[in-house]
């Protein structure tokens, strides 16, 4: 076998500027600004109120002092805020003052400090200023007023769970109610909301270990309100969108009760849905308080999940996932970068039968349906700009294909009934298609006493009679799951404490009690000749003497696509594990007739040495050769809608400093090595 060993460790782009350490760029005025926890809040929040509220950039202004006459002293006073925004296009001054954005220092100001809270930084210039609303911030709590005159003419300030947009008066948003429209995510601003949410249950509502669960349950609530609207539209029915919060509601115990009671009907609906009959058991209830049920509501209710991303919405939810189901069980997840560059080399289609054995919380499988759904968009509208397509991801059309895919052609298998559910919101998420995500041993397939063995076979065998191979001469049973899948992406359990009972390990030729050494042949089972799969391996396997006979195995059984070889900072800080990521196709009958020392083919093989984080898990981005991180010229786009519901795209130059990882460009060496070698 002829190999082509490629070490990646590109050098930045020539048109660059170069930061000090702790140094970044405001996207607001393109300078240099020291970069702290308050100073990447404020960037979040001047993202969010552009591309969110869809106020220009150019109506924004950071630092500005505010200056505006005491009523108690007389006297002219001076106050500096972190963001200020004008009515457009009118000059920055006092008087075209429409909202103010205070930030934190850190998390550690808490909204009621008595110098740096809500109160303190936003009464005084909402008082004695025309400007009504303002938002604080510390980077975790986020909290709007609005400044108004009580029944004396005194002024007060009154919370809200949202401020006005572009465009907008508070009376269009307390009118709007149902009729709101949640706004596309931009940034972080989804994973800040997950984890504001969680956050909120776990400290005030006594729910330390059901936090996570509970906030699940209003998360699919949220969701299956918005498929109702769009489901019950294409059948001529009116919907009344049910998941929502007046912007005053939640101040009152009447008004948050009044969410509650809307919120509890839904998930009561919900559970018999044909969508989420398969994810719940029917005897689930939301234990929140009416208080706690209308915050975490109020808080989701802003956003469309169904316009959001997959890459988004599966990052806010694994990091919720990451944080407690791994706490909980002792687990640690794939990262992102790792599962996209597996996904992105084997490259699935709409015929690609696809399983993870060892599912998790359904990482493989949500991002093979995100790259499905893009190459299924890319189709359906070969002519619309990279924006335009982008919107068009979440359209009804390309949802209707890629639910039809996933329902069909997804598969996921776990031993932890937990992390079965877990998959299986995930996959709902994502696109749906959350039916095929079963609570099994794999490595014990097809007997086993889990309960979900007897249902995967009929599964399988139902999604071959509407595919492309129905016709293909499957040698397995028809009890029998094995052999019927295309590709399989796994990052199967590996340690010195994971060991598999011997009268597993006995059915096996490779009889190790190592599970990454079985789950090898357990994917060879899996897979149809010509099946190719994608593993996460230990690096001991590929090296150590003593599995000698394990690399014998694979390339009598397999033909070697790729070898990636992973630096240490991969899975750390969860875990210091060395490990490769292997890339096989199982050799037909003919191909096994082949001698080994006789096989001529290439093989792609590569180094990655930066997986963009340290040790810690820090990020880490692109340095030039004195050790100064690069910026990068880019031009962020999005899609807006100006007054007429006009469709438009709007951009604005940033500087940007790009991730020290290497896995994209492993992914894209790997294409140009399929064409060269085609």
């Amino acid at each position: 076998m002829a190999s082509n060993d490629i070490k990646i460790n590109d050098q930045a782009a020539q048109n660059e500027i170069v930061l000090e350490e702790n140094e970044m760029i405001c996207t607001l005025t393109n300078r240099k600004v020291k970069s702290t926890d308050k100073e990447l809040t404020l960037q979040s929040m001047i993202e969010m109120m552009a591309e969110e509220y869809g106020f220009a950039t150019e109506d924004m202004e950071r630092d500005y002092k505010v200056k505006y006459d005491d009523p108690d002293s007389d006297k002219a006073k001076t106050q500096k805020v972190d963001l200020a925004i004008f009515e457009e296009g009118r000059a920055h001054d006092v008087a075209n003052l429409i909202r103010i954005i205070v930030v934190a220092k850190d998390a550690k100001v808490k909204p009621d400090d008595k110098k740096n809270g809500v109160t303190a930084t936003l009464e005084n210039i909402l008082f004695c200023t025309d400007c009504e609303f303002g938002c604080w911030t510390n980077g975790e709590d986020l909290q709007y007023v609005h400044a108004k005159e009580d029944a004396y003419g005194q002024t007060e300030l009154e919370d809200l769970s949202d401020f006005p947009a572009k465009g907008q008066t508070l009376e269009d948003l307390e009118k709007e109610g149902e009729r709101a429209m949640p706004r596309k995510p931009a940034n972080e601003s989804l994973v800040k909301t997950f984890k504001r949410c969680h956050d909120y249950i776990y400290g005030n509502e006594g729910m330390k270990k059901t936090a996570f669960w509970e906030l699940l349950n209003l998360i699919f609530c949220k969701i299956y309100d918005e498929k109702r609207r769009y489901s019950d539209a294409k059948n001529g029915i009116s919907y009344r969108r049910r998941f929502w919060v007046g912007v005053k509601e939640r101040n009152t115990a009447e008004g948050c009760k009044e969410v509650a009671d809307r919120i509890k009907g839904i998930f009561e609906d919900l559970k018999d849905s044909h969508l989420f009959k398969d994810v719940f058991e029917g005897n689930e209830m939301i234990m929140l308080s009416d208080r706690g049920l209308a915050f975490v509501a109020s808080e989701i209710a802003k956003y469309s999940f169904l316009d959001a991303t997959v890459d988004v919405k599966g990052t806010a939810y694994e990091t919720i996932v990451s944080n407690t189901l791994k706490q909980e069980a002792g687990q640690f997840f794939t990262p992102r970068n790792i599962i996209k560059c597996m996904v992105e080399m084997l490259d699935p289609d709409q015929n690609c039968r696809v399983l993870d054995p060892a599912c998790g919380s359904g990482g493989f499988l949500v991002m093979v349906l995100d790259h499905v759904r893009r190459k299924i968009t890319k189709q359906l509208y070969p002519d619309l700009d990279e924006v335009r397509l982008d919107a068009k991801t979440n359209s009804p059309e390309v949802d209707d294909l890629v639910r039809d895919y996933a329902e069909k052609m997804i598969f996921g298998f776990d031993f932890d009934p937990d992390l079965k559910k877990a998959a299986r919101m995930n996959m709902v998420m994502a696109g749906d298609g959350h039916s095929n995500i079963y609570n099994i041993n794999s490595l014990d397939y097809p007997q086993g006493d889990k309960p979900d063995v007897p249902f995967i076979a009929e599964a399988v065998n139902n999604s071959i009679s509407v595919s492309h191979d129905k016709n293909f001469p499957f040698e397995s049973a028809e009890d029998n799951a094995q052999g019927k899948f295309d590709m399989i992406f796994t990052n199967p359990p590996f340690g010195a404490k994971v060991e598999v009972d011997p009268s597993i390990s006995i059915k096996y030729e490779l009889n190790s009690n190592a599970p990454e050494v079985l789950f090898i042949e357990a994917c060879y089972n899996f897979l149809r000749p010509g099946g190719k799969m994608a593993i996460v391996l230990p690096d001991g396997i590929l090296g150590n003497p003593n599995m000698e006979v394990v690399r014998l195995w694979i390339l009598k059984n397999f033909k070697l696509i790729a070898s990636v070889d992973l630096p240490v900072e991969t899975f750390l800080p969860q875990v210091g594990v060395q490990a490769s990521l292997l890339f096989l196709q199982k050799k037909t009958e003919a191909e096994k007739l082949i001698d080994i020392e006789n096989e001529d083919y290439d093989v792609f093989m590569a180094i990655v040495e930066q997986v963009g984080k340290d040790r810690r898990g820090v990020p880490v981005y692109e340095r030039d050769d004195d050790g100064a991180e690069i910026l990068f010229p880019h031009i962020k786009k999005w899609l807006s809608y100006n007054e007429n519901g006009k469709e438009i795209v709007r951009s604005r130059n940033e500087r940007i400093k790009h991730l020290a990882d290497d896995l994209p460009k492993v992914a894209e060496a790997y294409k140009k090595f399929k064409e060269e070698h085609a």
